[in-house]
């Protein structure tokens, strides 16, 4: 060792100056520094998203526990707070019409639906991608092309179909039908994610013997999960909140989606229960509140790798 390097060594600031880092790469933030600036380019901003996004939630609460009196006298009670909560709207929707039912009718309808256009998506995406035919590319160009058809022209058709094989008010009418809006983007999002996946891993299992089967089982589908979650969500909250094809094919009210049940049900000519009817939408979106809750970075990142290809 020279001189120079033992001495460089010894000198503890040396070594500092040495281990420092380059230029302070929060500096592009440093306009933040200040309280005004903070408060026009990040509070007031945040804030006005929060009100927009959170206001709708606070209004369906609200009118919910509101009193009868109260619900349209807006010059002698406030319209943005009551001081007299009663429970009585939510107890009349929960006890005294078949919300429960409509209920479980949505959940089991959107699950059924989700799963089988997942299992559809998968497959279409996979073969697309990675099976290389001619043509692959402009068959996914077509199943995008598909998802940009209107659902309201295509219930006209679907409405035919479903009457003629018998299926017409039953809960197969909507999980058979609603796949054919969700298959198309499901496959769209798959194979962007698909993508990202490094293609020689599939290349060494193939060396090693394994089928295509097993390729997509056990090394595709594990690491394709933010995407398959991404999917999902987005074919779970289509299916909850649809309400074109829930009206048309389903006549009787013990197989009616909340949607349309509130809407049909809660309504008696030109007398609206208003109670009862932010009651039922605001226990509706619950089981999405919670689904995006739990799984938004995953959403988020599904996309992000889907729009990148």
């Amino acid at each position: 060792m020279t001189d120079a390097f033992i001495q460089k060594v010894s000198d503890p600031k040396a070594i500092l100056n040495a281990s420092a880092p380059g230029p302070d790469s929060s500096e592009g933030m440093s306009y933040l520094d200040s309280l005004p600036r903070r408060l026009v380019t990040l509070y007031l901003p945040l804030g006005i998203i929060l009100v927009v996004l959170l206001f709708p939630f606070y209004w369906m609460a609200l009118t919910s526990i509101k009193p009868d009196e109260q619900l349209l006298d807006f010059e002698k009670y406030s319209p943005f707070w009551t001081w007299n909560p009663t429970f009585k709207h939510i107890a009349k929707l929960l006890f005294d019409t078949d919300y429960p039912r409509w209920l479980w009718n949505t959940m089991l309808v959107a699950t059924c639906a989700t799963a089988i256009s997942i299992g559809a998506s998968v497959l279409a995406a996979y073969a697309i991608v990675r099976l290389r035919y001619r043509g692959a590319q402009w068959v996914g160009g077509a199943i995008f092309l598909a998802y940009l058809v209107p659902p309201s022209i295509l219930f006209i058709p679907l409405s035919t179909v479903v009457f003629q094989y018998g299926l017409f008010d039953t809960p197969f009418a909507l999980i058979l039908t609603y796949p054919t809006i969700l298959i198309p983007f499901s496959t769209w999002l798959l194979m962007g994610y698909f993508k990202t996946i490094p293609f020689e891993l599939e290349e060494c299992a193939l060396i090693d013997g394994a089928s295509r089967w097993q390729i997509l089982v056990k090394i595709v589908l594990p690491l394709a999960i933010p995407g398959l979650i991404s999917a999902f969500i987005f074919c779970f909250t289509l299916c909850w909140n649809e309400f074109i094809y829930a009206l048309t094919f389903i006549s009787s009210t013990q197989y009616k989606t909340v949607p349309v049940a509130i809407v049909t049900a809660l309504v008696d000519g030109d007398i609206y229960r208003w109670g009862s009817l932010m009651a039922g939408a605001m226990i509706g979106s619950l089981p999405l509140v919670v689904l995006y809750a739990f799984f938004v970075e995953h959403y988020v990142s599904a996309m992000t790798g889907a729009v990148k290809e």
